[in-house]
């Protein structure tokens, strides 16, 4: 997750950072901060949601030679994906408690894992 992180830092500069900025300066006008967290978490989505569903693994999931797939062990429909990005954040967000889930789960699954029927496996 850290190293999606890493990776992410780039994505959000060029698809977040940099538009607004430009708009910005043209335009002498700021986007409101719901509108920059819609836009933060839109390109947060497009991300996550094209590597699960195009071959299950995002870059830093290559690297670590693991995948996402659903509860049988095949890629993830769109559905899937979806639902896991929508179950992460509460996951991740309520001071991780999704994340040490996977020291209580019989299977080591993450909470949002197990709530969407989906599970990470090594390649």
């Amino acid at each position: 997750m850290t190293y999606d992180a890493l990776l992410l830092l780039g994505i959000v500069a060029v698809t977040l950072l940099l538009p607004h900025t430009l708009i910005s300066h043209w335009l002498h006008r700021v986007a409101t901060p719901l509108l920059l967290w819609a836009h933060l978490f839109l390109v947060l989505l497009v991300y996550f949601y094209w590597f699960w569903t195009h071959g299950g693994q995002t870059l830093a999931m290559k690297t670590w030679r693991t995948r996402v797939v659903d509860c049988k062990g095949r890629p993830l429909r769109p559905l899937h994906a979806l639902l896991r990005f929508l179950l992460c954040w509460p996951s991740i967000g309520l001071f991780g408690i999704g994340l040490l889930w996977a020291f209580l789960d019989r299977d080591r699954q993450f909470l949002h894992d197990r709530l969407a029927g989906t599970r990470i496996v090594f390649s």
